[in-house]
C-alpha cells in the first residue's frame, strides 16, 4: 500500500524551490521537511532532488515523480472540493494578505462577516505593505492596490481607486494654491513610500520627482500632516474622501489627475479552485465592489 509520507513536503519544495519556503508553506520546521524527503527517497530507492547550497534541481526521475504525484494530489483536491461543495460547507484555513490600512479598515470587517457565515473556517490574516509571494508563502489570496505587474496569478477587480492631490485650507491660505504642476516645486510636498507623484499632462503619464523634507510610509500619518497644514499630499480616495467632503482638505490640480486604477483580489492559478476561496472571492467582490 502506498504511503503519503513525504509527498506533500516534496511537492512543496519543488514548487517553492526552497526547503525554507516549503516549511513556511506547510507550517513545519525545515528539519521536518528535510527528514520527510530523505525518508521518501530511501523508501523509493531513488534520488529525487539534487541539493546544493545555492539551488535545488530535480533529477530525471524526480521530474517524473513530481508530475505524477502532482496530478494525483490535484485529483484528490478536486474530489475533496466536490464533496465540500455538495455539502455547502467550506472548511479549512484561509491565509490572506493585504496592505495594512486597507486591510484594517475594509477587508478585515468583510472577512469577519464571511467567517460568521462559515464557522468551520479558520483565518490567518497577514497585514503588510510588503508584496509577498503567494505561492512560496502559502497564501490563498491577496489584496493588491493600483497597477498590477504581470504574473501567473489570477485576479478580479474589487473596486476602483482615485488618487487625490490635496492640502488643508490653512496651508493654501499661507502658501497659495498651485495652478500647474510646475508650481508644485515651490510648495511643501509630503512624501510617502515613493519619491514621486504620478499625473497625466496633455494626455500622457508624467511622474513628478519630489523634493521633500517630510517622509513617512503611513498614509494615516501623511493625512494627519496635511490636515495640520504641513504641506500637500497625494493619497487614494479611501484615505481622504471624508475630509474632502467636509472641506478640511481641498482637492488640487484635478485636471492632471490620473485615471482611476484598481483594487484587486489575487489568488494562485489552480484549475480546482477550492470552494472556500471561490466563495470568499465572490463575497468580497459583492461587498467591496
Amino acid at each position: 500500500m502506498t504511503t503519503w509520507d513525504g509527498i506533500n513536503e516534496f511537492i512543496s519544495v519543488v514548487e517553492t524551490e526552497s526547503f525554507t519556503a516549503a516549511a513556511r508553506r506547510l507550517e513545519v520546521s525545515v528539519a521536518h521537511v528535510s527528514r520527510r524527503i530523505s525518508s521518501l527517497e530511501d523508501r523509493l530507492g531513488a534520488k529525487l532532488l539534487y541539493r546544493t547550497t545555492r539551488k535545488l534541481r530535480l533529477t530525471e526521475v524526480g521530474q517524473l515523480y513530481y508530475r505524477h504525484t502532482r496530478k494525483v494530489l490535484d485529483e484528490l483536491a478536486a474530489a475533496e472540493q466536490m464533496v465540500t461543495a455538495m455539502e455547502g460547507r467550506p472548511v479549512g484555513r484561509l491565509r490572506i494578505t493585504a496592505p495594512v490600512y486597507y486591510g484594517e479598515r475594509f477587508l478585515a470587517p468583510q472577512v469577519n462577516d464571511f467567517l460568521l457565515r462559515h464557522p468551520a473556517l479558520e483565518l490567518d490574516l497577514v497585514l503588510t505593505n510588503q508584496t509577498v509571494d503567494l505561492v512560496q508563502e502559502g497564501f490563498d489570496l491577496a489584496i493588491r492596490l493600483g497597477r498590477l505587474d504581470s504574473s501567473s496569478l489570477m485576479c478580479r477587480k474589487l473596486a476602483r481607486r482615485t488618487q487625490y492631490l490635496c492640502a488643508s485650507p490653512d496651508y493654501l491660505a499661507r502658501h497659495g494654491t498651485p495652478a500647474t504642476l510646475a508650481e508644485l516645486g515651490a510648495h511643501h510636498c509630503l512624501a510617502g513610500t515613493v519619491d514621486h507623484w504620478r499625473f497625466v499632462e496633455q494626455g500622457k503619464p508624467r511622474q513628478l520627482k519630489l523634493g521633500s523634507r517630510w517622509h513617512c510610509n503611513s498614509g494615516l500619518a501623511l493625512k494627519d500632516a496635511a490636515l495640520k497644514g504641513l504641506g500637500i499630499v497625494q493619497l487614494p480616495d479611501y484615505y481622504v474622501l471624508e475630509e474632502l467632503n467636509r472641506g478640511t482638505l481641498v482637492s488640487l490640480l484635478d485636471q492632471y489627475r490620473l485615471p482611476d486604477d484598481g483594487i484587486w483580489v489575487l489568488y494562485p492559478h489552480n484549475r480546482h479552485l477550492s470552494p472556500k476561496v471561490r466563495l470568499l472571492v465572490d463575497f468580497l467582490v459583492e461587498r467591496l465592489g
